[in-house]
């Protein structure tokens, strides 16, 4: 039985005749014109200012890690419902993950975050402080979970107070706007010193590997080019004055991307459709009820997830979808409940661990047929 994932690519556009351009031309690892014209129509759509081609996510958290300035024993603030990369990319550079806990719609708790900065840290000679730790706090990542756009506005100002730089993991949020407030009309990842979009073959778009990294001001743009590009700094002699990496996403993954971006409106208004029918059926079924995406942005709807109230029936849901072809799984285990960083702090950590223990994720792809869907919501009945 062919499984039917939680998020599958789907092509229906001219991805074959980029790709074959691609070969046919010669360009394809990390020069080609598929590079800039990838960029171009990503910039068209989110209106991010500077932009780093990367060879993926992972490596687009990693790479404003350092740009940020966050070193070893600094600490950065982060949502423990979030996939473990976002973590992974603080511990690559020496750094403590701080764990917060997560709000109704599984991004990072808005009220927690700025009541632990203002009761649990002093700021002094620029750099905010933990109380009990004496760590610096260099960085803060909001995540956009689920293509959900996260509440931000007062973090933004606390952040820009205290001089904590803030990262917006995005990775899942293409094609989510803030449609109220402040940040009007904003895609999420523009608004943070460094925002990180995914291009993995289970995001709305996807590019095989690669993401990008939105960056405020051209400096930091600037260096991160240079540094996913090996820090050569005399092309001709092979000159090298920094640690470089080879990150920069190539030509060929480009050619990909630009054709699943032509296709994106198409691909968030057959999301909504499958959102609205899911949500249709699900209204019929006592005891579960389709997670709620927020009101002031307007969400890619990027995965579905239901709240299943008999938490003990869990499993049982589970195991009968996959039994029956159709991926499900719980959200991410907390991250600070994992093995590997137990021993970090956590902040009033409450909901993250009750959300874990009853929301299912279900399959979400383009090309999910409203059939499909009915016999998913026969199954959880």
């Amino acid at each position: 039985m062919k499984q039917i994932g939680l998020h599958e690519p789907f092509f229906t556009g001219k991805e074959k005749k980029y790709l074959i351009k691609c070969i046919d031309e010669n360009w394809v690892s990390s020069s080609g014109k598929f590079l800039n014209l990838f960029q171009r129509k990503f910039q068209n759509i989110t209106k991010g200012k500077f932009l780093s081609p990367v060879l993926n996510g992972t490596i687009g958290l990693h790479i404003s890690m350092i740009q940020a300035g966050v070193s070893k024993n600094d600490e950065v603030i982060v949502p423990t419902i979030t996939f473990v990369a976002t973590i992974n990319s603080i511990k690559y550079v020496g750094a403590s993950p701080l764990f917060m806990d997560v709000d109704e719609y599984l991004n990072i708790d808005e009220q927690k975050t700025i009541e632990f900065i203002e009761k649990k840290t002093i700021f002094n000679n620029g750099y905010t402080y933990n109380k009990i730790t004496g760590n610096k706090i260099k960085a803060l990542v909001v995540v956009h979970t689920f293509g959900n756009a996260a509440r931000i506005e007062k973090i933004f100002e606390i952040c820009k107070k205290r001089k904590i730089k803030l990262i917006e993991d995005a990775a899942e949020s293409l094609g989510t706007k803030y449609n109220s407030g402040k940040f009007r009309n904003k895609h999420t990842g523009t608004i943070g010193d460094f925002g990180i979009f995914s291009f993995n073959g289970n995001k709305i778009v996807t590019s095989g590997n690669g993401g990008i990294v939105v960056s405020k001001n051209k400096k930091d743009s600037l260096k991160i080019n240079y540094l996913i590009s090996q820090a050569k700094d005399d092309k001709i002699n092979f000159i090298h004055n920094e640690v470089g990496y080879n990150y920069k996403l190539s030509n060929i993954s480009a050619a990909l991307g630009l054709a699943q971006l032509e296709k994106l409106n198409l691909f968030i208004k057959r999301k909504k459709s499958i959102r609205d029918y899911y949500k249709k059926k699900i209204e019929t079924i006592k005891g579960v009820k389709i997670l709620e995406s927020p009101k002031y942005s307007q969400n890619n709807n990027w995965l579905n997830l239901v709240q299943i109230s008999k938490k003990e029936k869990m499993k049982k849901i589970i195991k009968k979808l996959n039994s029956n072809g159709f991926q499900s799984r719980p959200i991410w285990h907390p991250n600070h409940m994992q093995q590997s960083f137990k021993k970090n702090y956590k902040y009033k950590i409450k909901k993250a661990e009750e959300f874990v223990k009853s929301i299912i994720c279900l399959p979400s792809s383009v090309s999910l047929k409203n059939k499909q869907i009915d016999k998913i919501i026969n199954l959880i009945k």
